[in-house]
């Protein structure tokens, strides 16, 4: 090997990327390589919030952020110190991509385009030198120690600890070897355990992963004839434990999406997974309203709209649709009047209105948003750092630890911060 140190990034993702060309800015005669095992090179940057880049969320305290992420908040509290949301925003605007914000505070490219976002990173790993490599799958990473005396983490002659005494040899799937200085695994989230082996056998431990965003299934329920109706604002909570969550809900043919959902499935993850994905869930499709407060309101309107048909006249802004489906759902006959409905329907009504409750019988993977709870133990890790507390000149970015957050640009925001937190430590170190 040249006399140039060498970094191998593993994962062509957002925060490989990320590593790679802060690495390479920081300490330009450093030899940067990035490995990719598929033939694609940032495929979820590509896809995610529509094809549009869901880069970062317009959350400017550290404080607040770190309430949307399920798992990994401590471990951010002190990552976020180093590279925030406003060090995204700049580091992007820098390169020419301005980005935009919307009003539940996700931000975009001004360009409504993930393009913009793929062609920047490419841009700066042409400008460095940056060596990519597609179709390149690590089958096992060792370290290796030609001097047997010489510790793991022992300072060397020179005071640096990276003398060529040791170095990581990747072996990878077409045969070939590579060595390197210094290895940095952002290999995105994995679905199973047994997929981890490569980085257990150097002595980390692993998380038990679990799906994180995720719709939740409702085959054969009549709810799912409105597929395509959503409401802007619904309560959904999970019957038998303390999780609910507010926000945009969405009928799909299969059963329901939309934001709320994916949050609950989000802070759920590990809870749902144990009881296979099979659990109930009551809505309210009015949260301005509880059962008492809609009865009341009710009373009012029975005067109010008196002569007027229920079916023709939905007094709460739901979709038409949704509405005549909770008539019928309550038995009530759409043409009925409102002086003449009955108080036995109208308490059906009510309850179907506040408090309907579904039965859910597994889930689908979130396409655009697919995250995995689960990875490297962060008490493993330095938060400083991202260097492995094992295995010094090991970094971590990305969803390979055990941190995701919920949809809405959180977890973006942790692979920028942790794939910059890693190149800086690396750029000093080398």
């Amino acid at each position: 090997m040249s006399g140039k140190k060498r970094l191998v990034v593993i994962g062509g993702g957002a925060a490989g990327f990320f590593c790679a060309v802060n690495a390479a800015r920081l300490h330009p005669s450093l030899e940067v390589i990035i490995l990719e095992k598929t033939g694609k090179l940032l495929s979820k940057v590509r896809i995610s919030g529509g094809g549009r880049c869901n880069v970062t969320h317009a959350c400017f305290s550290i404080a607040d952020m770190i309430r949307h992420y399920p798992r990994g908040a401590n471990f951010l509290k002190k990552a976020f110190h180093q590279f925030f949301t406003t060090d995204t925003i700049q580091w992007f605007t820098e390169r020419g991509v301005p980005l935009k914000t919307e009003d539940d505070g996700r931000m975009f490219p001004q360009s409504n385009s993930s393009q913009s976002i793929i062609d920047c990173l490419m841009r700066e790993a042409n400008k460095f030198g940056i060596a990519i490599r597609k179709m390149s799958e690590v089958k096992s990473l060792q370290l290796q120690t030609h001097n047997e005396k010489n510790e793991v983490g022992s300072k060397n002659d020179d005071g640096s600890g990276t003398s060529n005494d040791r170095q990581f040899i990747l072996e990878l799937s077409e045969g070939r070897q590579l060595t390197a200085d210094f290895v940095c695994v952002a290999s995105g989230g994995y679905a199973k355990a047994a997929q981890f082996s490569w980085l257990q056998q150097l002595g980390h431990t692993i998380a038990e992963p679990v799906p994180s965003l995720f719709t939740f299934n409702m085959p054969g329920n009549p709810i799912t004839q409105l597929m395509g109706v959503s409401v802007p604002e619904a309560a959904v909570k999970i019957t038998g434990t303390n999780l609910m969550a507010k926000g945009p809900l969405l009928v799909t043919h299969w059963g329901m999406s939309g934001p709320a959902v994916l949050r609950l499935s989000a802070w759920g993850a590990r809870q749902l997974a144990t009881g296979n994905w099979q659990f109930a869930i009551i809505i309210n499709w009015l949260p301005l309203f509880n059962e008492n407060t809609l009865r009341e309101h009710l009373q009012a309107l029975r005067f109010e709209l008196a002569s007027q048909k229920i079916g023709n006249r939905n007094p709460f802004d739901l979709p038409q649709r949704l509405w005549q489906y909770l008539l019928q759902q309550s038995g009530i006959d759409e043409d009925k009047r409102w002086a003449d409905l009955p108080a036995k329907e109208q308490n059906r009504l009510i309850t179907n209105c506040c408090a309907q409750e579904f039965k859910v019988q597994g889930k689908t993977t979130f396409k655009e948003e697919f995250v995995t709870a689960g990875g490297i133990q962060l008490s493993e890790v330095d938060a400083n750092t991202m260097q492995s507390k094992i295995i010094p000149h090991l970094y971590f970015a990305g969803e390979i630890l055990d941190v995701d957050g919920i949809t809405g640009g959180f977890n973006f925001q942790h692979a920028w911060t942790s794939g910059y937190i890693a190149a800086k430590a690396i750029a000093q170190t080398a």
